[in-house]
C-alpha cells in the first residue's frame, strides 16, 4: 500500500479568506461580487481595475482563518504541499503568521502571473501525478488537476464551492486522510 501526498489550495480550502479576499475590492470603491474567487491576484485586479500593490495595501491578512479541522489534518500528516493562485508574498506571511510548514509552497508569481500550475509542484516533490490528491475549492482547482492528471477532491467543508458530476466532496477536513491510502 502506498500513501498519497496531499497538495491544496490555499484560500477557502485551507483558510476562510472569502470576506479577507473581496474587503480590498470594496475598499477600492470595486463591487467585490464582480471579481470572481480563485483568480490570479493580477488578473481579478485588472480585471476590477486596481493596482495589485493598492489591493496588497489594503488586504487584512489578521481576516484569515483555518477552517475548523484544518490544523488538526495538518498536524496528522508527515508530507504535504500548497499550490495556489495567491500573491506569493500574503501567501508566505499566512502560512508562517499560521506555523504551517509544507514541503512545498507554490503561488501565482511561481507561476508568472499564470493560473496555478500541478506540475512545478510535483517536480518539487519528485512525485508523479498518481502520487498526489488535490484538494480545492474552485472551478481553476479542478481544472489545475485534470490538466496535471491528478485526481482532484472538493473542500466541501468550504459552503461556498459546487460539486461537478465526479467529484469527490469532503465534508470535513479530516476526511482527507481516507482519501491518502491507497
Amino acid at each position: 500500500m502506498r500513501r498519497l501526498i496531499p497538495v491544496f489550495d490555499l484560500d477557502g480550502t485551507l483558510v476562510d479568506s472569502d470576506a479577507a479576499l473581496r474587503a480590498p475590492f470594496a475598499a477600492l470603491g470595486v463591487d467585490p461580487d464582480s471579481v470572481p474567487l480563485g483568480l490570479p491576484l493580477a488578473a481579478a485586479c485588472e480585471l476590477a481595475g486596481v493596482r495589485v500593490d493598492d489591493y496588497l495595501a489594503a488586504y487584512d491578512s489578521a481576516e484569515v482563518h483555518p477552517f475548523a479541522g484544518v490544523e488538526e489534518l495538518l498536524g496528522r500528516l508527515d508530507r504535504w504541499a500548497v499550490c495556489s493562485n495567491k500573491a506569493r508574498a500574503s501567501g508566505v506571511a499566512e502560512l508562517n503568521r499560521l506555523g504551517w510548514r509544507p514541503e512545498v509552497a507554490l503561488f501565482s508569481d511561481d507561476f508568472a502571473g499564470r493560473p496555478k500550475e500541478l506540475n512545478p509542484v510535483l517536480d518539487a516533490l519528485g512525485l508523479t501525478p498518481d502520487s498526489v490528491v488535490f484538494v480545492g475549492d474552485t472551478d481553476h482547482d479542478r481544472t489545475s488537476a485534470r490538466a496535471a492528471g491528478v485526481p482532484f477532491a472538493l473542500a466541501g467543508w468550504n459552503p461556498r464551492p459546487a460539486p461537478e458530476s465526479g467529484d469527490v466532496v469532503l465534508h470535513h477536513p479530516l476526511d482527507v486522510l481516507s482519501l491518502l491510502d491507497r
